[in-house]
């Protein structure tokens, strides 16, 4: 094989990995191509999860201020039980010792 030749069959296997390397390139931009569909899907996907997302937001908003209006209500609950046990507590010792001086009195 003389120099001639030996370019020649270098050129040709050269051109043909390019070849084959181009051919193997567009098969897989063939196949792995996005359509129009699919596009539009991904578009539908995308603004369904930005919708689902706001939802969750408002709902986690909503969420907060009910518990910061029920914890309010119940501690407006707690101090207003409060009041109506220490109501209950003056009224019982107030009624003792309404009983204590009625008895008291009674004797003499």
């Amino acid at each position: 094989m003389n120099r001639t030749e030996f370019i020649i069959a270098t050129a040709v296997i050269l051109f043909a990995a390019f070849a084959l390397g181009w051919f193997a390139g567009w098969l897989v931009n063939r196949f792995t191509r996005v359509t129009r569909a699919e596009i539009g899907e991904l578009d539908r996907m995308a603004q369904a999860l930005h919708d689902a997302e706001e939802t969750r937001d408002q709902a986690l908003a909503f969420m907060a201020t009910r518990e910061a209006e029920l914890e309010s209500h119940i501690a407006q609950v707690q101090a207003e039980l409060r009041a109506a046990m220490d109501g209950l507590r003056d009224a019982r010792q107030e009624t003792d010792g309404l009983r204590d001086w009625i008895e008291r009195n009674h004797r003499r």
